[in-house]
């Protein structure tokens, strides 16, 4: 009989409570008996809601009071030497202060999970000596036994992975680091072996990437160790979001089970299978429905691809579930009443998902005509959407074949352009900017709110944030920035904010999703053809230049990153939903230009992560993601200074792409990785406009002058000072009014300070 099963629910809840405590929390509003507490009442709540679900095998150990990856870390006591930790279960002063920093320590990087909006803490081995501090997925596993009778399934990040997500190593040294973890994990499974556990659930997504030739010994040595620590305890080893890299390996590992994607890795998958089959001592976990879209499953696409698996695998020994957790996506589409009816009856989000694969685990037992209703349901779902008007544009999809067929180039080079624009803006050695956006206090979102429920007039919210323009901007003069930015205090979210203003877009009320920390998002659903349909910036960038004689930036959010921050349609290509949001942004683009805005910027800070995983795919994305920006920004004058920023990814890879992205101006993060990026244009030269974050935005510490004089002196050893900018590592939405005035002038005095030192070394 098959079962049904998930490798991961959201933490956030509902109504994002999950947020609300650790920010209670981090404010001194609950102390640590409260938080503790709190944070058991929402784990055992969303334990009650998968158990009243039906779902056969309920994932434990997949709730963080903060990031997974940050909790294995501190399981094994891999703690950076800068923070005071003694030994022993690590505090949550510690834990949160790796995460988020402290007065005295910076905090660990953070960059992107895969390739998902998830963001983890990268862990720092650099001189540590890992020790089991507590058993974690034995806790959750106890927890939800004892509290609910669950018989869950623990969850537990594979010791491949997380040296693969991990720094402060030589991977040459990768062998030697899993002799000091492996005794470390066994331990573990020793300990949920006798605890009664049936089943843990191993995850090693890091083997959908291009495997490294010495991988098939070391997944050897690895799970033929679990298996004589716990011979009695199942291990699934589970793999997601593409098809496994070496399945032929895989499949001879001593396990009980192994996890596929056949949702975004399925024609590889199935290949494999129908090249090498499957072994008949093992569970298949058959990851059917999409866990990282929002989109209603197609019963019948289903039902037909667990016939297909029925050729390597009898139903006894095949767990229906998800692709990936449940984690990326919102909770639940009850209460999304404001959608359009069409749309709303082709979602389906985590809790949605449960129900489609309980129905597909039921097919796999006794055929399609057990769920007849359902699949009729589905599928005259999304009929019902693929012939709606909006995705049915012919003017939008003309223009948008017509500007996709061009090159996207500039009508000079960058070397042409350089000195043109500095003849125009007159700009002194290291300018000072910031990345766009300044503190969104209470005040400035109530007002927002109010405006919203219509308690306010447009009249009124708009006097509002001409107020808080005029007050930023002021600031911006007196701390002694050059290139001023208006503060985007009409803007909830870089993406929801032209979205809202965009057609083919709609959005959710309670759609969040978990992006790091807590700090939640709520991405646009792109589930039509996108077109402009008037300026979205220009109004509040004009305002902020009427008011300073310095120039002001005008301010948007690139294709690719509108697109990858996004839920996005799966009928059409990603490609023409980039060039879609190209042309509509182009447009914005010339309205700037037009109104006397000579800076543009355009942020792709997330051009990376949609960098697929597959090395022999990511040419022909960056292809055309670059051609999307360049598209973009191409029709401006050769005095216009086009500007972008990237932040929280691993860029080093793809920096000729940046390049060839040809923006006058590139803002790039490197406080957070402390510096490392710089490394690579110490070998790699970098001919364009550069400015590299010189503090990190998110946590709430303020750096001094030293420490950005410090980051900016190493990058003048690898850069031209005549090109290079001083910058924060991102955007100062999420920081309080005072941090952000007392970092910014560090910032311009270190920037002053090098100046001096630059003119005297010449």
């Amino acid at each position: 009989m098959a079962r049904s099963s998930i490798l991961g629910y959201p933490r956030i809840g509902e109504k994002r409570e999950w947020k609300q405590t650790l920010e209670a929390y981090w404010s001194g509003k609950a102390d640590e008996e409260t938080f503790r507490d709190r944070m058991k009442e929402i784990r055992l709540a969303r334990l009650r809601k998968l158990q009243a679900s039906g779902i056969d095998l309920i994932p434990v150990g997949d709730f963080s009071e903060y990031d997974h990856v940050l909790d294995t870390a501190a399981m094994f006591g891999l703690v950076p030497k800068r923070f005071d930790y003694q030994g022993g279960e690590v505090p949550l002063s510690i834990y949160f202060g790796i995460a988020r920093g402290t007065k005295d320590a910076a905090a660990s990087e953070m960059t992107k999970w895969f390739n998902t909006n998830y963001h983890y803490i990268v862990p720092e081995l650099d001189g540590a000596s890992p020790t089991l501090t507590e058993n974690r997925p034995l806790r959750a596993y106890l927890e939800a036994k004892e509290s609910l009778g669950i018989e869950g399934k623990p969850v537990l990040l594979g010791p491949l992975t997380f040296l693969r997500l991990s720094k402060g190593y030589n991977p040459a040294e990768t062998d030697v680091w899993l002799d000091k973890l492996l005794p470390l994990y066994e331990q573990v499974l020793r300990e949920l072996e006798q605890a009664g556990a049936a089943w843990v659930q191993v995850d090693e997504p890091a083997l959908v990437k291009t495997a490294d030739p010495q991988d098939r010994d070391r997944l050897r040595r690895i799970y033929g160790r679990f298996a004589e620590a716990a011979p009695r305890l199942n291990v699934m080893l589970q793999t997601y979001f593409e098809s496994a890299d070496d399945y032929e390996a895989i499949i001879g590992l001593p396990v009980r089970g192994i996890g596929l994607d056949f949702a975004h890795g399925r024609d590889a998958n199935l290949a494999a299978l129908r090249l090498h089959g499957f072994p008949s001592d093992k569970v298949l976990g058959a990851g059917v429905v999409d866990g990282r879209g929002i989109w209603r499953a197609s019963l019948a696409e289903g039902c037909k691809l667990l016939k297909e698996l029925a050729r390597f695998v009898p139903s006894d020994r095949l767990f229906v579930q998800s692709s990936c957790s449940l984690l990326h996506v919102p909770v639940t589409v009850k209460g999304e009443d404001g959608l359009p009816e069409a749309l709303k009856q082709a979602l389906s989000f985590a809790d949605e998902k449960l129900e489609e694969i309980a129905l597909l685990a039921r097919a796999a037992d006794l055929g399609t005509d057990a769920i007849e209703a359902e699949m009729r349901a589905s599928e005259a779902a999304l009929r019902a959407l693929n012939e709606h008007e909006t995705r049915n544009r012919k003017d939008v999809q003309a223009a948008v074949t017509a500007i996709a067929s061009q090159e996207g180039r500039r009508g000079r080079t960058f070397a042409e352009r350089q000195p043109l624009q500095q003849a125009k803006w007159q700009l002194p050695l290291l300018p000072t900017t910031t990345i766009g956006s300044f503190p969104q206090t209470a005040d400035v979102r109530k007002a927002r709110q109010l405006w919203r429920k219509g308690e306010w007039s447009k009249e009124r919210y708009d006097g509002y944030v001409r107020e808080q323009i005029d007050k930023w901007v002021g600031l911006q003069e007196e701390i002694g920035l050059d290139v001023l930015v208006h503060g985007e205090f009409e803007r909830t979210d870089m993406v929801e904010f032209f979205g809202e203003k965009l057609a083919g877009f709609a959005f959710t009320r309670g759609g969040w999703v978990q992006s790091y920390g807590s700090r939640c998002v709520k991405p646009p659903i792109i589930y039509g053809d996108v077109a402009f349909e008037g300026a979205m910036t220009v109004e509040e960038t004009t305002y902020a230049q009427s008011r300073t004689s310095r120039p002001v930036k005008g301010m948007l959010t690139g294709p690719v990153t509108i697109m990858n921050w996004s839920f996005v349609r799966e009928d059409i290509a990603r490609e023409q939903i980039a060039y879609q949001l190209a042309y509509a942004l182009r447009q914005e683009v010339e309205a700037l230009e037009a109104a006397g805005i000579g800076l543009i910027q355009v942020d792709e800070p997330a051009v990376r992560e949609g960098l697929p995983l597959k090395r022999e795919a990511q040419a022909d994305y960056l292809t055309w993601a670059v051609k999307a920006f360049r598209l973009t920004t191409c029709s401006v004058r050769d005095t216009t200074q086009i500007h972008t920023h990237m932040c929280y990814c691993e860029f080093h890879d793809m920096l000729g792409s940046i390049e060839a992205m040809d923006a006058d101006v590139i803002s790039i993060e490197t406080s957070r990785s402390h510096g490392e990026l710089i490394h690579h244009f110490e070998s790699q030269s970098y001919p364009l406009g550069i400015g590299l974050g010189v503090y990190d935005i998110h946590s709430p510490r303020v750096p001094g002058t030293g420490e950005m004089t410090a980051m900016i002196g190493r990058a003048l050893q690898a850069l031209d000072p005549a090109l290079f900018w001083i910058n924060p590592d991102c955007g100062l939405k999420t920081r309080g009014e005072e941090e952000t005035i007392a970092a910014l002038r560090n910032m311009v005095e270190a920037a002053r300070a090098m100046r001096l030192s630059v003119a005297a070394s010449v």
